[in-house]
């Protein structure tokens, strides 16, 4: 029988109850002891009514839930205690009454007798029966005291014991829906059935479900104690979000759990996709906690072959503050290798943030008693730290530390499976910090860097790189301005100044180097003068004058060595040694335009604009090989064959800051610079008033093509300079050419020597007097790097097709998100015709919005890119004796490197070189990542190069449980048989 037909049949005796309803609130102004009274046979009759108003959801729950629970809570030891006051008037909601006249309750008034704040209560459907001071409550209802709160779409409340019971309900198709729901503070739980007493804060519950961390927990019965602890049977752990039907749980007999801080686990085993495995734990400790919390580092277990069976990446984790954490692991082995490892990490908000990371390890291989023993000892610092911009706009701190020995990639096995660190040649770090003088044209700026590489061990050092500079002024500049601005006040002045230390040596050998004698360091001075004016309108006149000065320790004489045949360091004599030199130039440039009308591309094609802009410039350099300068030494000796020599040499050759040039220069020199650009008609038709209006745009034809030529009138012989060129085109919007070249003007004649070597030299003759071409090319080269996805690809098809890119842009968005798969890989089908879905099609229609099309088809995308980084270079190879000239070679250099996403689940990425010499790849790296909801697969190839190898893990997704993993690589001694 529904409930309708249940209240038609019992009509009557609810219409006595609304009228004594009605004569009891008439009666509102009496006192509170007088209570209105009611027939015995009609609350029989009540009782009767609201008892077949329950039997359907009674019947529902039946076989799920019974009270059979509530005596194992003993509910006869609580204290049978009302939880409010008897209201004057007899309370009893009518199940007839509209929905909209069911307004949220409130049970306002205090308890005397045990509860310390006001029970609350809401609900969408409810009955009170006076006798038995029960409340039913029906569909959307809530029950909250203090911080605890229930919410059930069904719950029956003793107000005398204080004690709740809900459990769920049965959707139209018989799906249990509408779990209850259990918040006390921030804890949630939910729950199939559920009994608790909010006086006593205990309960019995069944099937509770609870997130802990990044876990859930689930339990088939639970017992709640009123300290918050619970002990639970049937408990299941899993952090996969599909908790009630987990890929994988860790299934425990019993633990006792305090929700926040940890669960003390018995007997566990792990079960995955339903199938229990033989792996299991007497007991197991987890923590659950939301904030940082110092504990243990359980350790990792496994084997490599070449030390045997180790545990790696046990310590301890300290969390100091929310600002800074430290881990401090270890890791040994079974044949004698150790080490040590320290991270940290700190961040202030608004200031700054970055990690440490230290790592010392000592690595044996090989047998004493053989003779193949050896001992490596290597260490790691990798520090970044980087500054807020906002912290401090007048000084600024960041650093980006990446030094370690050079074996040290071969020896930790963090690096010597992972492609990107052990192919790892070069490394640097860098310190840096600068500050600014506000108010002050003046700057100063500090490092520190080191280069490694880790092929020979080489190490170059700079500590300390100071330098100083003051930004451009106008010492002559009138502080009243009276009149038009006077030529010397366009004078300006500017300094920068360096102070290096630096040092290139071997790893092994640096901390043995002499800071005087081994290492190199001085103090530059630079002050350049500066003054530009406008001749006539149209010319741009600058003149510069730059003054550069150094200061070295020391400096050296060398002498002509008979054994070596070659010169020699004589002898180093340390000291203040003071090196300066100057130039002046002075260049004039315009800029003129040219305008041609084509008489191709119609009216489409509106102009064509030339941008010229020739320069000419004089330089002069006075010769600092003069000898009163004393920069540069000529030193005359015989060889061992009896000739003669004269060879210029400077004592600061090889100074870190260099030395001032020999020769005199006095030059002229000529440049231009050329710009063609076209302007393009297009007509947009408007969708809203359909008319057609005109837009113009520029297309760059030779963006920019400029070369520069010099001639040196202080010399008697090759006066004129290499002939410098560049071009650049703008192919598109994400593609430049870029071309830069040189051009010798001399004829080269030859000789040959003993050996039969050809040596080559120029001659004073320029090349364009004898019919030999303006110059003869030194080198050139280009590179590019190009990245081409599935939307760069179909805007260059619809250019083709003349669709408009509004078009293009709509027909995108439509599109959305690539297809998402299930957990096998196959992609889901398209909700139902009439859209009725399920909750879980609900939820994944909107984490995949848009992802059909309005006919119910299936937008199938798949993401893909691929970058191309290829390079030229055309250089001089080998002189030819019968054309008197050089050949040339060509050199290639691709790396490829891209990425496809088949499905959300799938991922494929590869980077490979390729090189044009040998005609093979010299490097391949594959990577796929197959992504199995809660677990997820990576594995990763080298099939070429001198570290083949292979890795694969299947690892649980989730930090807390990293070490639930399965690793299997090649080995050293494998690694090139595993194919």
């Amino acid at each position: 029988m529904n409930r309708n037909k249940q209240r038609n049949c019992n009509i009557l005796p609810l219409m006595v109850l609304s009228v004594l309803v009605l004569l009891s609130a008439c009666g509102t102004g009496r006192s509170r002891k007088q209570t209105a009274s009611v027939p015995s046979e009609v609350v029989e009759k009540v009782t009767e009514t609201a008892d077949s108003l329950l039997q359907r959801a009674d019947e529902v729950g039946a076989n799920l839930v019974t009270d059979t629970v509530l005596p194992k809570l003993n509910i006869d030891s609580v204290s049978e205690i009302s939880s409010v006051s008897k209201p004057d008037s007899l309370i009893l909601k009518d199940s007839l009454s509209l929905p909209d006249s069911l307004e949220a309750d409130s049970l306002h008034q205090p308890s005397k007798f045990g509860l310390e704040d006001v029970v609350e209560y809401k609900a969408q459907d409810s009955m009170v029966i006076e006798g038995s001071n029960m409340v039913y409550f029906y569909g959307e209802s809530s029950v909250k005291y203090q911080q605890k709160s229930l919410d059930a779409h069904y719950m029956r409340v003793n107000l005398d014991s204080s004690q709740v019971f809900s459990r769920y309900v049965l959707d139209s198709v018989g799906k249990p829906a509408f779990i209850p729901k259990f918040t006390d503070n921030q804890e949630a739980y939910e729950a199939k059935s559920m009994t608790y007493n909010f006086k006593s804060e205990k309960g019995f519950i069944s099937g509770v479900t609870t997130q802990q961390g990044e876990g859930y927990l689930t339990s088939r019965l639970t017992k709640k104690v009123d300290d918050n602890t619970m002990f639970s049977q049937g408990v299941r752990y899993t952090t996969c979000d599909h908790h009630d039907h987990p890929h994988f749980y860790i299934n425990i007999q019993k633990a006792k759990i305090r929700p926040g801080k940890n669960l003390v686990a018995g007997p566990a085993n792990l079960v995955l996709l339903d199938v229990p495995l033989p792996i299991g734990l007497p007991f197991g400790f987890f923590p659950f906690s939301e904030t940082y919390s110092s504990g243990v580092l359980m350790p990792s277990f496994g084997e490599d072959y070449g030390r045997g069976f180790f545990l790696r990446n046990g310590g301890y984790y300290f969390a100091f503050n929310d600002y800074i954490d430290l881990a401090v692991t270890g890791e040994v082995y079974t044949k004698g290798s150790w080490g040590v490892s320290a991270r940290s990490t700190y961040r202030k908000r608004y200031r700054y943030n970055g990690s440490f990371d230290f790592s010392y390890l000592v690595t044996t291989s090989g047998d004493k008693y053989v003779g193949d023993y050896t001992k490596a000892k290597d260490m790691r610092i990798s520090w970044t730290h980087t500054q807020d911009p906002k912290a401090d706009p007048v000084q600024n701190f960041s650093a980006s530390v990446n030094f370690s020995t050079s074996s040290y990639n071969h020896n930790s096995l963090d690096h010597v499976y992972n492609p990107r660190h052990s192919g790892e040649n070069n490394k640097s770090s860098t310190v840096n910090y600068s500050r600014s003088f506000p108010g002050t044209p003046w700057r100063l700026s500090a490092s520190f860097s080191i280069d490694q590489r880790s092929i020979d061990s080489t190490i170059n050092v700079t500590l300390p790189d100071l330098s100083i500079s003051m930004s451009r002024i106008f010492p002559f500049k009138r502080k009243t301005v009276v009149g038009s601005e006077r030529w010397y006040e366009k004078i300006a002045i500017s300094y920068s100044g360096q102070v290096r230390n630096s040092i290139l040596s071997k790893e092994n050998e640096i901390l043995q180097k002499n800071i005087i004698r081994d290492w190199r360091n001085g103090v530059s001075h630079r002050i350049p003068i500066t003054a530009s004016y406008k001749l006539l309108d149209y010319v741009d006149l600058t003149l510069n004058a730059d003054y550069n000065e150094r200061w070295y320790s020391k400096k050296v004489n060398r002498k002509y060595s008979q054994e070596q045949r070659r010169m020699v360091n004589a002898d180093t004599i340390y000291g203040f040694n003071r090196v300066y030199d100057f130039n002046t130039s002075m260049s004039a440039s315009t800029t003129l335009y040219g305008f041609y009308k084509p008489k191709f591309g119609g009216e489409k094609l509106q102009m064509i604009r030339h941008t010229v802009t020739p320069r000419i410039s004089l330089n002069y350099r006075p010769d600092f090989g003069d000898p009163k300068w004393g920069y540069w030494r000529t030193y005359n000796y015989v060889d061992s064959l009896g000739k003669a020599h004269s060879e210029h040499y400077s004592p600061y050759d090889g100074q870190i800051f260099g030395r001032p040039e020999r020769g005199k220069s006095a030059s002229i020199s000529f440049g231009m610079e050329n710009n063609i650009e076209a302007k393009w008609k297009t007509l947009v038709k408007s969708d809203s008033t359909d008319t057609e209006t005109e837009e113009f745009k520029k297309i760059s034809i030779i963006d920019n093509f400029s070369w520069d030529w010099s001639y040196n009138m202080a010399v008697d012989s090759f006066r004129w300079s290499d002939i410098g060129t560049s071009l650049r085109l703008k192919l598109s919007k994400d593609f430049v050419l870029n071309l830069s070249g040189s051009f010798d003007p001399y004829i080269y004649e030859y000789t040959v020597d003993d050996q039969g070597n050809v040596n080559p030299y120029p001659v004073d003759k320029l090349r364009i007097l004898h019919g030999r071409g303006i110059g003869s090319l030194r080198s050139t080269g280009t590179s590019f790097n190009f990245t081409l996805n599935q939307d760069k690809l179909k805007k260059f098809f619809d250019l083709f097709r003349g669709k408009k890119k509004s078009e293009g842009k709509d027909e995108q968005q439509s599109q959305g998100q690539p297809a998402k798969d299930n957990d096998d890989g196959v992609s889901l089908p398209p909700p139902s015709a009439d859209g009725k879905n399920d909750v879980e099609d609900k939820e994944r229609s909107q984490k995949t919005p848009d992802r059909y099309d309005d006919d119910g088809f299936l937008i199938y995308q798949v993401p893909w890119n691929l970058s191309i980084n290829y390079g030229v270079t055309l250089n001089r190879d080998k002189f030819s004796i019968e054309r008197k000239d050089f050949t040339y070679k060509l050199f290639h250099n691709l790396s490829l490197s891209g990425s496809i996403q088949p499905t959300q689940n799938w991922s494929v990425n590869f980077n490979a070189n390729y090189n044009f010499e040998l005609k093979k790849l010299t490097s391949l790296t594959f990577n796929l990542v197959r992504d199995m909801h809660c677990w997820q697969i990576t594995a990763s190839a080298m099939p070429f190069g001198p570290y083949k190898s292979y890795t694969m893990t299947v690892a649980v997704k989730s930090s807390l449980l990293r070490d639930l993993k399965y690793d299997k690589h090649s080995s050293r001694r494998n690694a090139n048989l595993w194919y």
